[in-house]
Protein backbone atom coordinates (compact mmCIF):
# COMPACT_ATOMS: atom_id res chain seq x y z
CA UNK A 1 0.00 0.00 0.00
CA UNK A 2 2.76 2.46 0.93
CA UNK A 3 4.40 2.47 -2.50
CA UNK A 4 1.33 2.00 -4.71
CA UNK A 5 0.65 4.21 -7.69
CA UNK A 6 -2.15 6.76 -7.27
CA UNK A 7 -5.33 5.96 -9.17
CA UNK A 8 -5.57 9.51 -10.48
CA UNK A 9 -3.07 12.30 -11.17
CA UNK A 10 -3.50 16.03 -11.73
CA UNK A 11 -1.18 17.29 -14.45
CA UNK A 12 -1.32 20.70 -16.12
CA UNK A 13 -5.00 21.31 -15.44
CA UNK A 14 -6.25 17.80 -16.21
CA UNK A 15 -7.12 14.76 -14.12
CA UNK A 16 -5.78 11.56 -15.66
CA UNK A 17 -5.54 7.94 -14.62
CA UNK A 18 -2.00 6.98 -13.74
CA UNK A 19 -1.41 5.03 -16.97
CA UNK A 20 -2.03 8.18 -19.00
CA UNK A 21 -0.35 10.70 -16.69
CA UNK A 22 2.64 11.53 -18.89
CA UNK A 23 4.91 14.47 -19.67
CA UNK A 24 7.09 15.27 -22.65
CA UNK A 25 10.57 13.74 -22.82
CA UNK A 26 11.71 17.34 -23.22
CA UNK A 27 10.31 18.41 -19.88
CA UNK A 28 13.18 19.97 -17.94
CA UNK A 29 12.19 18.02 -14.85
CA UNK A 30 12.97 14.85 -16.78
CA UNK A 31 16.09 16.18 -18.52
CA UNK A 32 17.70 18.17 -15.70
CA UNK A 33 15.76 17.58 -12.49
CA UNK A 34 14.86 21.25 -12.97
CA UNK A 35 11.97 21.47 -10.56
CA UNK A 36 10.74 21.83 -6.99
CA UNK A 37 8.61 19.35 -5.04
CA UNK A 38 6.94 18.90 -1.69
CA UNK A 39 5.13 16.20 0.26
CA UNK A 40 2.29 17.14 2.62
CA UNK A 41 0.89 14.59 5.10
CA UNK A 42 -2.78 13.89 5.76
CA UNK A 43 -3.74 12.54 9.17
CA UNK A 44 -7.16 10.88 8.98
CA UNK A 45 -7.73 12.95 5.85
CA UNK A 46 -6.78 16.28 7.46
CA UNK A 47 -3.90 18.22 5.90
CA UNK A 48 -1.08 19.00 8.33
CA UNK A 49 0.75 22.35 8.21
CA UNK A 50 -0.37 23.13 4.67
CA UNK A 51 0.77 26.76 4.69
CA UNK A 52 4.23 25.86 5.97
CA UNK A 53 4.68 23.36 3.16
CA UNK A 54 3.43 25.72 0.48
CA UNK A 55 5.54 28.59 1.82
CA UNK A 56 8.61 26.36 1.58
CA UNK A 57 7.69 25.37 -1.95
CA UNK A 58 7.23 29.00 -2.96
CA UNK A 59 10.64 29.80 -1.50
CA UNK A 60 12.24 27.06 -3.61
CA UNK A 61 10.48 28.15 -6.79
CA UNK A 62 11.54 31.73 -6.23
CA UNK A 63 15.15 30.75 -5.56
CA UNK A 64 15.47 28.83 -8.83
CA UNK A 65 13.44 31.30 -10.91
CA UNK A 66 10.41 29.15 -11.74
CA UNK A 67 7.50 31.56 -11.99
CA UNK A 68 4.56 29.87 -10.32
CA UNK A 69 2.25 31.04 -7.55
CA UNK A 70 1.60 28.17 -5.14
CA UNK A 71 -1.67 29.72 -3.97
CA UNK A 72 -3.10 28.17 -7.15
CA UNK A 73 -2.54 24.77 -5.54
CA UNK A 74 -5.00 25.20 -2.65
CA UNK A 75 -8.19 24.26 -4.56
CA UNK A 76 -6.34 21.55 -6.47
CA UNK A 77 -5.17 19.94 -3.23
CA UNK A 78 -8.74 20.04 -1.87
CA UNK A 79 -10.08 18.46 -5.04
CA UNK A 80 -7.34 15.83 -5.11
CA UNK A 81 -8.20 14.74 -1.58
CA UNK A 82 -11.95 14.72 -2.32
CA UNK A 83 -11.43 12.66 -5.48
CA UNK A 84 -9.15 10.15 -3.74
CA UNK A 85 -10.20 7.25 -1.50
CA UNK A 86 -8.14 8.76 1.35
CA UNK A 87 -10.29 11.65 2.54
CA UNK A 88 -10.71 9.93 5.92
CA UNK A 89 -7.42 8.06 6.20
CA UNK A 90 -3.66 8.62 6.37
CA UNK A 91 -2.11 9.69 3.09
CA UNK A 92 0.21 12.27 1.56
CA UNK A 93 -0.04 14.83 -1.21
CA UNK A 94 2.86 14.88 -3.66
CA UNK A 95 3.39 18.14 -5.58
CA UNK A 96 5.98 18.83 -8.27
CA UNK A 97 6.47 21.95 -10.38
CA UNK A 98 9.13 21.93 -13.10
CA UNK A 99 10.32 24.69 -15.40
CA UNK A 100 8.36 23.09 -18.23
CA UNK A 101 9.03 21.75 -21.70
CA UNK A 102 11.64 23.22 -24.05
CA UNK A 103 14.43 22.09 -26.41
CA UNK A 104 17.34 20.83 -24.33
CA UNK A 105 19.72 23.62 -23.33
CA UNK A 106 21.24 24.46 -19.97
CA UNK A 107 20.12 28.10 -19.87
CA UNK A 108 16.55 28.80 -18.79
CA UNK A 109 14.15 28.94 -21.73
CA UNK A 110 11.98 32.02 -22.22
CA UNK A 111 8.19 31.98 -21.91
CA UNK A 112 7.89 28.34 -20.89
CA UNK A 113 4.83 27.30 -18.86
CA UNK A 114 5.67 25.26 -15.74
CA UNK A 115 4.62 21.63 -15.58
CA UNK A 116 2.43 21.05 -12.51
CA UNK A 117 1.95 17.55 -11.10
CA UNK A 118 -0.08 16.61 -8.02
CA UNK A 119 -1.53 13.44 -6.57
CA UNK A 120 -2.55 11.79 -3.30
CA UNK A 121 -1.15 8.45 -2.24
CA UNK A 122 -1.71 6.23 0.82
CA UNK A 123 0.87 5.95 3.58
CA UNK A 124 0.69 4.49 7.08
CA UNK A 125 1.57 7.24 9.55
CA UNK A 126 0.71 5.27 12.69
CA UNK A 127 3.00 3.57 15.17
CA UNK A 128 6.22 5.53 14.61
CA UNK A 129 6.56 5.96 18.37
CA UNK A 130 7.01 2.19 18.75
CA UNK A 131 9.84 1.86 16.23
CA UNK A 132 13.59 2.37 16.35
CA UNK A 133 15.93 3.39 13.54
CA UNK A 134 19.47 2.38 12.74
CA UNK A 135 21.58 5.06 11.05
CA UNK A 136 24.94 5.23 9.33
CA UNK A 137 27.05 8.26 8.38
CA UNK A 138 28.43 9.50 5.07
CA UNK A 139 30.34 12.51 3.83
CA UNK A 140 27.94 15.24 2.74
CA UNK A 141 28.82 15.44 -0.96
CA UNK A 142 25.65 17.32 -1.94
CA UNK A 143 25.52 20.80 -3.45
CA UNK A 144 25.49 23.96 -1.32
CA UNK A 145 21.77 24.75 -1.67
CA UNK A 146 20.21 21.93 0.31
CA UNK A 147 17.64 24.46 1.57
CA UNK A 148 15.96 24.23 -1.86
CA UNK A 149 13.67 21.19 -2.11
CA UNK A 150 14.81 20.35 -5.62
CA UNK A 151 13.77 17.28 -7.59
CA UNK A 152 17.48 16.74 -8.30
CA UNK A 153 17.99 14.09 -5.61
CA UNK A 154 20.70 11.81 -6.96
CA UNK A 155 23.03 12.38 -3.97
CA UNK A 156 20.22 11.72 -1.49
CA UNK A 157 19.02 8.65 -3.38
CA UNK A 158 22.53 7.21 -3.56
CA UNK A 159 23.17 7.78 0.16
CA UNK A 160 19.80 6.37 1.18
CA UNK A 161 20.38 3.29 -0.93
CA UNK A 162 23.73 2.78 0.80
CA UNK A 163 21.90 2.80 4.14
CA UNK A 164 19.47 0.17 2.88
CA UNK A 165 22.34 -2.00 1.61
CA UNK A 166 23.83 -1.90 5.11
CA UNK A 167 20.55 -2.78 6.79
CA UNK A 168 20.04 0.75 8.14
CA UNK A 169 17.06 3.09 7.94
CA UNK A 170 18.84 6.36 7.26
CA UNK A 171 22.19 7.82 6.25
CA UNK A 172 23.25 10.99 8.07
CA UNK A 173 25.45 13.45 6.22
CA UNK A 174 28.62 14.93 7.72
CA UNK A 175 30.06 18.19 6.36
CA UNK A 176 33.35 19.53 7.74
CA UNK A 177 33.02 17.27 10.76
CA UNK A 178 29.48 18.40 11.60
CA UNK A 179 26.33 16.32 11.21
CA UNK A 180 23.91 18.16 8.93
CA UNK A 181 20.81 16.03 8.24
CA UNK A 182 19.67 12.72 6.77
CA UNK A 183 18.83 11.85 3.18
CA UNK A 184 15.17 12.69 3.83
CA UNK A 185 15.07 13.65 7.51
CA UNK A 186 16.32 16.16 10.04
CA UNK A 187 18.13 14.81 13.09
CA UNK A 188 18.17 15.79 16.76
CA UNK A 189 20.66 14.71 19.42
CA UNK A 190 20.21 14.90 23.19
CA UNK A 191 23.38 15.75 25.07
CA UNK A 192 23.65 17.15 28.62
CA UNK A 193 19.82 17.39 28.69
CA UNK A 194 19.79 19.72 25.69
CA UNK A 195 18.57 18.85 22.21
CA UNK A 196 20.88 19.90 19.40
CA UNK A 197 20.07 20.16 15.70
CA UNK A 198 21.90 21.78 12.80
CA UNK A 199 20.93 25.45 12.35
CA UNK A 200 18.88 26.54 9.38
CA UNK A 201 21.24 27.50 6.57
CA UNK A 202 21.91 26.51 2.98
CA UNK A 203 23.23 23.08 4.01
CA UNK A 204 19.94 21.67 5.33
CA UNK A 205 16.32 21.60 4.26
CA UNK A 206 13.97 23.80 6.32
CA UNK A 207 12.03 20.77 7.50
CA UNK A 208 8.45 21.39 8.63
CA UNK A 209 8.65 18.54 11.15
CA UNK A 210 11.89 20.02 12.49
CA UNK A 211 10.03 23.29 12.96
CA UNK A 212 7.23 21.51 14.85
CA UNK A 213 9.75 19.74 17.12
CA UNK A 214 11.38 23.06 18.05
CA UNK A 215 7.94 24.55 18.75
CA UNK A 216 7.12 21.61 21.04
CA UNK A 217 10.40 21.98 22.91
CA UNK A 218 9.94 25.69 23.50
CA UNK A 219 6.32 25.32 24.56
CA UNK A 220 7.14 22.57 27.07
CA UNK A 221 10.35 23.84 28.60
CA UNK A 222 12.70 21.46 26.81
CA UNK A 223 16.11 22.90 26.07
CA UNK A 224 16.86 23.01 22.34
CA UNK A 225 19.80 24.60 20.56
CA UNK A 226 20.14 25.06 16.80
CA UNK A 227 23.79 24.09 16.96
CA UNK A 228 25.35 21.25 14.96
CA UNK A 229 26.79 18.21 16.73
CA UNK A 230 30.24 17.10 15.64
CA UNK A 231 30.82 13.55 14.49
CA UNK A 232 33.39 13.27 17.30
CA UNK A 233 30.64 13.91 19.89
CA UNK A 234 28.62 10.75 19.16
CA UNK A 235 30.03 9.04 22.26
CA UNK A 236 28.34 11.70 24.42
CA UNK A 237 24.86 11.43 22.86
CA UNK A 238 22.14 10.26 25.25
CA UNK A 239 19.19 10.14 22.84
CA UNK A 240 18.69 10.84 19.15
CA UNK A 241 15.77 10.90 16.76
CA UNK A 242 14.91 11.58 13.12
CA UNK A 243 12.22 14.05 12.09
CA UNK A 244 10.48 14.18 8.72
CA UNK A 245 7.14 14.41 6.96
CA UNK A 246 6.58 10.67 6.63
CA UNK A 247 9.20 9.55 9.15
CA UNK A 248 7.62 11.83 11.79
CA UNK A 249 9.52 11.48 15.10
CA UNK A 250 11.51 8.25 14.93
CA UNK A 251 13.88 7.35 17.74
CA UNK A 252 17.37 6.17 16.80
CA UNK A 253 18.34 2.97 18.55
CA UNK A 254 21.72 2.37 16.94
CA UNK A 255 24.33 4.51 15.20
CA UNK A 256 27.04 2.88 13.08
CA UNK A 257 30.22 4.86 12.54
CA UNK A 258 33.51 3.63 11.08
CA UNK A 259 32.89 0.05 12.15
CA UNK A 260 31.76 0.98 15.67
CA UNK A 261 28.20 0.66 16.94
CA UNK A 262 26.62 3.04 19.43
CA UNK A 263 23.44 1.79 21.11
CA UNK A 264 20.99 4.31 22.55
CA UNK A 265 18.48 1.86 24.01
CA UNK A 266 15.75 -0.57 23.04
CA UNK A 267 12.99 2.04 23.07
CA UNK A 268 12.58 5.79 22.71
CA UNK A 269 14.29 7.84 25.40
CA UNK A 270 12.27 9.90 27.88
CA UNK A 271 12.72 13.23 26.07
CA UNK A 272 12.00 11.63 22.70
CA UNK A 273 8.85 10.02 24.10
CA UNK A 274 7.62 13.38 25.37
CA UNK A 275 8.12 14.97 21.96
CA UNK A 276 6.48 12.02 20.21
CA UNK A 277 3.43 12.29 22.49
CA UNK A 278 3.09 16.02 21.84
CA UNK A 279 3.50 15.48 18.11
CA UNK A 280 0.69 12.92 18.13
CA UNK A 281 -1.56 15.45 19.91
CA UNK A 282 -0.93 17.88 17.05
CA UNK A 283 -1.64 15.41 14.29
CA UNK A 284 -4.43 13.22 15.69
CA UNK A 285 -7.51 15.27 16.47
CA UNK A 286 -9.99 12.60 17.50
Amino acid sequence: MKNSYPSEVYINGEWRDQENATVSVFDRGFLFGDGIYDVIPLYDGIVFRLHDHLDRMQFGLNEVGIHYDVSQLNPIIDEAIARSPYSKSDAAVYIQVTRGTAPRAHAFPANTAPTVLLYVYPIDLSGFENKLATVIFSEDYRWHRCDIKSTSLMANVRANNEAKLQGANENLFVRNGLITEGTHTSVFFLKDQTLFTHPLDKHILPSITRKVVIEICREHGLFVEEVAIGINEIDDVEEAFLAGTTTQILAIGKLELEGKEFFLGEESGLVTKQIQAEFIKRTRFA
